[in-house]
């Protein structure tokens, strides 16, 4: 029996396995970084240990320090969740050599399936379908080029060493060869600290279905079903189900039969995910194997009744399999979405800054929130921009779809993009809802699910005015003398000396500017909206006082607002309105650099041109990195590059100029 657990990780899986060890008896220990003093896993755990500055390589990738806080605390077992240390061997091998139980499999299942070549010789000795490709270790550019052709385009460059959508890239002719494979390695050295590069075919529209398998040190092995992670967007996944739409009994029984031949050819221990293609026709092909627990674990554990975190920690302590196959059975479905901070309408640029609210919905037996953060706290340039996941389960999968749109109608967050709304348009989409999906989802339906317009609706004018003047009244009200009970100000109706006042205030939503105008007399606003295409709209709203509802036109409506930086965040009738107020002039002062801007806070990569320049419309102009995952700058449109202001390797924060670009006239 494990007494203490050291969780090497952070965010949202360390808050999850917590959970699991406290409801067991099991003491806890976090670790944390510079950035995460006061993060959530480190107040949910019995005691924390601080490891060092922001930068993962020097706090939670760092081996020693890891090591050295579970012998000061007196860790029995370090569980490593997922990312940073989760498959790395070394680590592994370190926890033996001091005596540490380690939450995963051996050192031998992950060196077997760290390299993703390695991985195919031994899926293909054990007779697991393979994707036909290139698994070699020679990587001249020229010899992978001429396996390139011999496999035939399209083609997937990946990463040997990685996983998560890094170092990976589609490649549709030879003239894009060269120029993939450099940004591909480059990449996978910057996350793995590894180049090498294997190729396959690209398999045109498959879904992607994987197995969840359990070992123990016993030899015993199970399947416990399959989970579809098809909706992805930069190889990432975005909404995961089980079971998988469509899939019959005996294709189910197949695919779980050969995960579990790949888990016994390597000699598996602990959680593991056998990751496989599936084409229309029904054939299967292995991609990966993830030795560790999946981010999207929780589905499987919604249809199987089990906690997966619980099984880690009994079979690391040398415990049987709870369950063996025949008692496990599927119940119901389950669907997780992963909600970012990112901009869906931006190419998923993530987003950094302050979450001024986090609210996210009531908790249940059908609606679960795996969380790492709360109002008031930073999400930082340094780890991936995953705010939770939401998990909803139901008897079926129109109604686990039904409980999933709801509860992101109830989830609220402000004070920095988040991809909610892309969520409830993906999900909605009626390809989706009716189960045809595959790896191209998004690029299929990109015109409906992304770039969507959105207008300043009258039920958004409204909500924006009624925003407006209960900040008015609260601001009105804070000024008031406290030494007078019966001051009018103290009111918060609206009084107003002598005649009722129109006010007028100058928005921005969405790129759109608009002046918002409104006469309040009591509780009742009389708003009107005029934009500058010279749209009019006008209504009525009444904020009911000290409740979070409104009446709009007659209609009663939730209602909640919160101010960010530089404007509101307004939640109403299942919509977020979020939006800036600008000053009153809204002229261009003519002096305004013309350059470009650093989208996010990141690390420049690579400058890829001279100073001065000429270059064409969307030529790409530097590289760099953020959240794990590189971005390319390119040019607006044709012109002259004059001067950087940045310089490779240079860490630069989102505003800031990087490039005086000058467009041709």
């Amino acid at each position: 029996m494990i007494r203490k657990l050291l969780i090497a990780n952070r965010g949202e899986i360390a808050c999850r396995i917590i959970k699991t060890a406290r409801r067991l008896g099991v003491a806890t220990v976090a670790v944390y970084s510079d950035a995460d003093a006061d993060a959530l896993h480190v107040q949910l755990a019995d005691e924390a240990v601080h490891l060092g500055p922001a930068p993962a390589k020097d706090s939670y990738l760092d081996i020693e320090k890891v090591l050295d806080a579970a012998k000061r605390t007196g860790a029995d077992a370090i569980h490593p969740g997922y990312g940073f240390l989760s498959e790395n061997a070394e680590f592994c091998r370190a926890c033996d050599t001091a005596g540490i139980i380690f939450v995963g499999p051996p050192t031998g299942a992950i060196d077997a399936m760290g390299s993703k070549s390695a991985a195919k010789r031994i899926m293909e000795e054990a007779k697991v379908p393979l994707v036909p490709g290139y698994h070699g270790n020679n990587q001249d550019a020229d010899i992978l080029e001429g396996h390139a052709q011999r496999i035939g385009y399209p083609i997937l460059l990946k990463a040997a060493a990685g996983g998560g959508g890094k170092g990976m890239r589609r490649v549709d002719s030879p003239s894009e060869f060269h120029s993939a494979l450099e940004a591909a390695k480059r990449e996978a050295m910057n996350a793995f600290g590894d180049d090498l590069m294997l190729l396959e075919r690209y398999v045109v529209s498959p879904r992607h279905v994987e197995i969840q398998v359990f070992c123990d040190q016993q030899g015993n092995g199970v399947y416990l079903f399959e989970r579809d992670c098809s909706v992805q967007r930069r190889h990432q996944k975005v909404v995961e189900e089980a079971p998988a739409p469509g899939l019959s009994e005996d294709l189910r029984a197949r695919m779980g039969e050969a995960a579990l031949r790949a888990a016994h050819a390597i000699g598996y221990v602990g959680a593991g995910t056998v990751e496989f293609l599936l084409d229309a026709s029904g054939a299967f092909y292995f991609m990966e194997m993830n030795t560790r627990l999946q981010v999207e674990h929780p589905v499987t554990e919604m249809i199987t009744g089990q906690d997966l975190v619980a099984w880690q920690l009994a079979v690391a302590a040398g415990e049987p399999l709870p369950l063996r196959q025949d008692d496990l059975h599927i119940l119901g479905h389950a669907l997780e979405v992963r909600i970012y901070a990112e901009d869906p309408d931006n190419d998923f640029l993530p987003a950094t800054g302050k979450l001024v609210r986090h609210r996210p919905p009531q908790e249940s037996e059908s609606v679960r929130v795996d969380t790492g953060v709360q109002s008031g706290d930073e999400i930082s340039v340094h780890y991936d921009p995953m705010i939770a996941k939401l998990i909803c389960h139901g008897r079926t999968r129109k109604e686990a779809l039904a409980k999933l749109d709801r509860a992101l109608q109830e989830y609220q967050i402000a004070g920095v993009r988040h991809n909610i709304e892309f969520l409830r348009r993906v999900i909605n989409h009626k390809a989706f809802a009716g189960g045809r999906v595959s790896t191209h989802f998004i690029e299929d339906y990109e015109a409906e699910i992304l770039q969507q317009e959105q207008q300043l609706t009258p039920l958004k004018c409204a909500a924006i005015a009624g925003y407006l003047n209960q900040r008015e009244i609260h601001d009105l009200r804070a000024s008031a003398p406290a030494a007078d009970p019966y001051s009018p100000w103290h009111s918060g109706d609206n009084w107003r000396s002598g005649l009722a006042a129109r006010r007028a205030h100058n928005v921005e939503y969405r790129g759109q500017h608009a002046e918002i105008t409104f006469v309040a007399r009591g509780g009742s606003v009389q708003w009107q909206c005029d934009t500058l295409d010279g749209d009019e709209k006008s209504g009525e709203i009444r904020v009911l006082p000290g409740r979070e509802l409104a009446l709009v036109d007659g209609r009663r409506l939730n209602f909640s607002s919160v101010d960010t930086e530089h404007g509101g965040s307004i939640f109403i009738d299942g919509t977020q309105v979020e939006f800036r107020l600008l000053p009153p002039d809204l002229g261009e002062s003519g002096d305004q650099a013309h350059g470009l801007e650093a989208p996010m806070n990141g690390t420049i990569i690579a400058l890829l041109v001279e100073p001065g320049a000429q270059v064409e419309k969307d030529q790409p102009l530097l590289v760099m990195e953020a959240m794990k995952m590189e971005h390319t700058l390119r040019a607006p449109a044709a012109g002259t590059v004059q001067q950087f202001f940045c310089a490779e390797g240079e860490l630069v924060d989102g505003g800031s100029l990087l490039i005086d670009f000058a467009a041709e006239e």
